[in-house]
């Protein structure tokens, strides 16, 4: 017995090891050939500066008085150097960061056996390259560079580790520290013959490490005077440092500078993770070989920096941090670190076509010496018949690209030496081909479309192939089991979207499944109130998939109670508003009173010409002005309401709703009241799911506003369960379109929806109407999905596209799905699926628009005051 005791605790001790064996086994190879530049580089020597924990907005944005916090930087953007981001990755520690920036590779997973705190295994770095190299700093990263550099040519110069104290009255003193260290090491230069000939040889390395931002972080958070000030300190010390060594120099011209940040921070003072606070920092180089400001009129950014910044005018190069590294090394002219994966930001060169082409090639050659020697050991310990090379980069078209390209450069054709065309040249080869292939078989122009549209574009795509190998490599960090359920559950829940153009029952059966949400994951734990409304709403919207097509059994009173219902939630909501704030705005209360009305004269107003079309007396003259004018009114109402989430949101309800009613002739009445109610839970349902993951959400709800501006900490990095968030958008979309009938049928239109509007046939305008109709339950959606992006704090731009991702594979069962044989009925029906589902994605980007608009805003009445007391 205790044999087998003995036995199973080794087992569990052997499995428990494999996976640092299998997952945490470093990626690092050795034994490449260094590689460097063979013209002559334009520096001499280079300045480092890290401004450990720097934020990039933080640095870059203006104070409340409009000054700069660096003016020194700023005066290097506008009129000595160049500027951008420097695009950070997990984890946003300081040791990855600096071997990002220093030898060019990303985080070692190896590194978790040593607690994160150092690399296990050797690596080389443009230190370790440089002729000479003195540093400055905190001993936790100099060291570490220092103990990896070959010979004695690496110099450091720490603080006692005590001194890195979150407590101290004032951390400043570790920036000061590094800077007064560097004005006596020049002093004492001038009177040290031997040191000042080494600091007189080329391709040395002065490295200034500063810690006291990010440790005023820790202590303050980034918002704090300390931490800011902090900036200040930092932008003085290094103009008093840059004037020291042009002065020890004598203005020479042959020193570059570089200013960065290992990683950002938190609002709350934290980092580590992918938040973009924490993944965008700063980068600014001057000097010798870079680029002199460039004025530019426009640049086009995915987000709105460059205008907060008041940065438009400046060009703005963002680069990868390992990118920084390759540059570093092409300015002073030695070899390329020899681990690295950064690709040389040429932009910011400012050097002949033929240096640019030469370090580019070199980039490319160090690169493929790690890819060669991989692939050698791999060959080593497998068996032959088992071991694949890589059938995108066979050693025959290695060497044909290398000797391709060395050629160019003989040839003096440098563009073409530049990898960035390859790409585009093989697409037009290809495009080519194939038009003369269907030139020779004598095929209609339509052809040509269908065959040459995929070109650009997979050519858009593979220019994006760094973001397709991180999105890869995010999916591989998922454990397996977690991701196949996933993908299970996503799959099924698109068939399910498949299946319910056919069997509207279907979506009871997915809205069912979303009853039961809650109860798979922390939200019936965490929010039980909010967990009971999201059942109660999903059952109560369940149930109208299963009634009758629209039309079939019309119902007067259905619609009457459905605008009752409305009116009893409008009182709630509008006593809830009084109590909770401390004053009330007349003109606020007067929309709400109006909208309030408008929902009664359209109950009037239906209940009238029911009556009047029953007795066959036509419809009445007024009735029909009133209908038209609350449908003119409906869309300009809500753009006069606060633009706070929840008062906006339900303005824009009240005014849907009064025309909806006139619209509806039975219990599709409800349907849009019941959606809406649905899409209020699901706003908070997310706010709290994300606050699950650890996300800090700074506002509660109520609190928050929709506006047309955005800052650094309105973006986060995806996650999967955004893939959710998408999918929820498509099945309510979806359920908005058959929760109430099959509009892919001609028969599911009802003429009688129209008749509080107009009674003589015309079929533009009624089809237009009815069109309204079909599109108010999608508007609601879409305002409650703008309200979703904003309270998870994702960019909307990345959720509308997986939305779109959705709906074009749901577009492709459909179009394997199209007919051309059987009823007509049945061919038309495939058809109209189809065309449906294709539709959806340009509908939706109508609606996306719109929905921002009803959202963000914001209309003042004239000649009335800003706000009045009651």
């Amino acid at each position: 017995m205790l044999l087998f005791f003995i036995l199973g605790l080794f087992v569990h001790f052997v499995f428990f090891g494999s996976i640092f064996d299998i997952y945490f086994t470093s990626p690092l190879v050795h034994g490449m050939t260094p590689q460097f530049t063979p013209l002559p580089p334009p520096a001499k020597r280079l300045v480092l500066f890290v401004a450990d924990g720097l934020r990039a907005d933080t640095l870059y944005e203006l104070d409340e008085n409009g000054n700069s916090r660096a003016p020194f930087i700023r005066n290097i953007i506008m009129h000595e150097g160049s500027w951008g981001l420097s695009h950070t990755r997990v984890p946003t520690e300081s040791r990855p960061g600096h071997v990002a920036l220093i030898a060019g590779f990303y985080e070692d997973v190896s590194a978790v056996a040593k607690g994160w705190k150092e690399n296990p295994v050797e690596f080389d770095s443009l230190i370790n390259e440089s002729k000479y190299t003195w540093s400055w700093g905190s001993p936790d990263i100099l060291t570490m560079f220092a103990k990896g550099a070959y010979g004695d040519h690496v110099f450091t110069y720490t603080y006692d580790a005590d001194s890195e104290d979150f407590g101290a009255h004032d951390v400043t003193k570790l920036d000061t520290w590094v800077f007064d260290k560097v004005k006596e090491f020049f002093h004492a230069a001038r009177n040290n013959q031997s040191l000042f000939s080494k600091l007189n040889e080329e391709k040395i390395v002065f490295f200034l490490h500063l810690l006291g931002i990010d440790t005023n972080g820790h202590a303050h958070r980034p918002s704090s005077r300390e931490y800011k000030d902090n900036i200040k300190l930092v932008d003085a010390g290094m103009k008093e440092m840059v004037s020291v060594l042009e002065h020890f120099y004598g203005n020479d011209g042959k020193t570059a500078f570089i200013f960065t940040s290992d990683h950002g921070m938190t609002d709350w003072g934290s980092h580590g993770a992918g938040h973009p606070s924490e993944t965008l920092t700063p980068f600014v180089t001057w000097g010798a070989g870079i680029k002199y400001p460039q004025k530019v009129s426009a640049q086009k950014f995915d987000d709105a920096f460059l205008k907060e910044w008041r940065l438009e005018s400046w060009k703005r190069q963002d680069i990868h941090q390992a990118d920084i590294a390759p540059l570093m090394a092409s300015l002073i002219g030695v070899p390329f670190p020899l681990n690295s994966v950064g690709i040389l930001p040429v932009d910011y060169l400012n050097n002949t076509d033929l240096f640019k082409a030469e370090s580019m090639f070199t980039n490319a050659i160090q690169i493929l010496e790690q890819f060669k020697v991989k692939m050698t050991q791999k060959k080593e310990v497998t068996l032959p018949f088992l071991f694949i090379p890589f059938k995108l980069l066979p050693e025959s078209k290695q060497l044909n690209i290398v000797r391709k390209a060395r050629s160019y450069i003989k040839q003096r054709k440098y563009d073409e030496a530049k990898p960035s065309h390859l790409l585009s040249c093989s697409c037009i080869a290809i495009g080519v081909f194939v038009a003369f292939f269907l030139l020779l078989q004598d095929c209609p122009w339509t052809y040509y479309i269908y065959c040459l549209l995929p070109v650009p574009i997979w050519y858009a795509v593979l220019r994006e192939f760094q973001v397709i190998q991180d999105f890869v490599t995010l999916l591989l960090t998922v454990p397996p089991s977690y991701f196949v359920g996933y993908l299970l559950v996503f799959i099924l829940g698109i068939e399910i979207l498949v299946l319910s153009f056919f069997y509207r029952y279907m979506l009871t059966a997915g809205l069912l499944a979303f009853a039961g949400w809650p109860f798979i994951t922390q939200l019936w734990t965490r929010a039980k109130s909010i967990s009971l409304s999201w059942i109660f709403f999903s059952l109560l919207l369940a149930a109208f998939p299963l009634m009758p097509v629209v039309g079939r059994k019309p119902d007067i009173f259905l619609v009457m109670g459905a605008g009752l219902l409305v009116l009893l939630l409008s009182l709630c909501v509008l006593t809830s508003l009084i109590k909770r704030k401390d004053s009330f705005i007349n003109e606020e209360l007067l929309l709400h009173l109006f909208q309030m009305l408008s929902v009664v004269l359209s109950m009037c107003v239906t209940y009238s010409t029911h009556s009047s079309l029953r007795k066959k007396q036509g419809l009445p003259l007024l009735n029909q002005i009133i209908s038209w004018l609350i449908l003119a009114f409906s869309l300009v109402l809500p753009l006069l309401s606060p633009t706070s989430l929840f008062e906006r949101l339900f303005s824009i309800l009240l005014s849907l709703m009064s025309t909806y009613i006139l619209l509806s002739t039975g219990y599709e009445a409800l349907f849009p009241l019941v959606l809406s109610c649905l899409m209020f839970v699901w706003i908070q349902v997310e706010q709290e799911t994300l606050q699950q993951r650890g996300i800090s959400c700074k506002q509660k709800v109520t609190s928050v506003r929709f506006t047309c501006s955005t800052d650094i900490t309105q973006f986060r990095q995806l996650y999967l369960d955004d893939v959710r968030r998408a999918f929820f958008l498509v099945f309510f979309l979806v359920t908005a379109f058959f929760g109430t009938g099959n509009i892919a049928s001609v028969n599911s239109f009802d003429l009688a929806s129209v008749y509080c509007f107009l009674t003589v046939f015309s079929p533009f305008m009624m089809g237009a109407l009815m069109m309204w109709k079909i599109l108010i339950p999608f508007v609601l959606v879409m305002c409650a999905f703008e309200a979703v992006q904003l309270t998870t704090q994702l960019s909307s731009k990345s959720l509308f596209l997986m939305v779109l991702v959705i709906s074009d594979i749901m577009a492709l069962h459909f179009f394997f799905l199209v007919k051309d044989y059987g009823s007509w009925l049945d061919i038309g029906t495939s058809i109209s699926h189809y065309v449906i589902v294709m539709s959806m994605t340009i509908v939706l980007v109508f609606l996306n628009g719109l929905a921002h608009l009803l959202t963000t805003k914001k209309l003042r009445l004239y000649g009335k005051p800003k706000s009045h007391l009651i």
